[in-house]
């Protein structure tokens, strides 16, 4: 692996740890916030993947696409334990499923043709609009009655499927607050989100591996715009955490832990604007 042959043994062990590291906080935080594991995973990446010096032309599509196929196995997991749980809304999923369909597969047309600096633009935008919203939002919050028309149910899924592909997270981050304000029951929401985690992070995964398939200055042990390594280190980190974030939910101050994250959120945002400008 030419591309880490240059840095010491104590380098590539501090590397190892980092993505296992990762791996652990993104399960952590899935279990306790309900929030998708992307979220955490494709900055940190993103930082990681810049300090070994890999290209910018490919470093946020490979961010976006390692992180798409880490979440798979945990928001299946996810997925089935709220399915045992009777915490999905098989009607609403109805309804929102061939709009998110729709929307990854824009976000997977959109996600060959834009460059890096337009994708981490993206993912700073959004992650700040999430900062803010977890910062900020009152623990009661007034709901809407119910989801908007057909079209306007449309075009929140197609949102969802197609920035959370764009942004390599699963629908969680967006579609729990989302759904939540138009009045579904937080439970459902969540496990409404975890089922639409799956249905964007595995067709999403697939379509970085096509896309980047051919492209250059790729790091090894990558297929397409999913680097191996990442994915060998962060996902059974991920998948051991997940249930203890859960666990601990009950015992923490939640809403603190909301502001804490928050912080970490507007962090990166504002790193990644600053390396746009850079």
């Amino acid at each position: 692996m030419e591309l880490l042959a240059g840095h010491s043994l104590a380098w590539l062990l501090g590397l190892a740890a980092s993505l296992l590291v990762t791996g652990v906080v993104a399960g952590l935080l899935a279990g306790m916030l309900g929030v998708g594991g992307g979220i955490v995973i494709v900055p940190v990446l993103f930082h990681l993947f810049t300090l070994l010096g890999i290209d910018p032309a490919v470093r946020m599509h490979l961010a976006v696409g390692t992180s798409l196929a880490s979440i798979i196995p945990t928001s299946i997991t996810s997925a089935l334990a709220h399915c045992r749980r009777g915490n999905l809304d098989p009607a609403l999923i109805r309804h929102l499923l061939p709009s998110v369909l729709v929307g990854v597969l824009v976000g997977n047309l959109l996600s060959g043709q834009l460059s890096g600096k337009i994708l981490t633009a993206v993912f700073a935008c959004i992650a700040l609009l999430v900062a803010l919203n977890m910062a900020f939002r009152p623990e009661r919050i007034t709901p809407g009655h119910r989801l908007p028309g057909r079209w306007g149910t449309a075009g929140i899924g197609g949102s969802i499927g197609g920035l959370s592909t764009l942004m390599g997270i699963g629908g969680g981050t967006l579609s729990v607050p989302i759904l939540s304000h138009f009045g579904t029951p937080m439970h459902r929401a969540v496990g409404t989100g975890a089922m639409l985690g799956t249905v964007i992070s595995i067709p999403g995964a697939l379509g970085f591996l096509v896309n980047g398939w051919h492209a250059l200055h790729l790091p090894p042990a990558s297929l397409g715009y999913v680097n191996l390594l990442g994915l060998a280190l962060i996902v059974p980190a991920t998948m051991l955490t997940t249930g203890r974030g859960a666990r601990l939910a009950a015992r923490t101050d939640a809403r603190r832990l909301r502001q804490v994250f928050a912080a970490f959120l507007a962090l990166t945002s504002v790193r990644m604007f600053i390396a746009l400008l850079g």
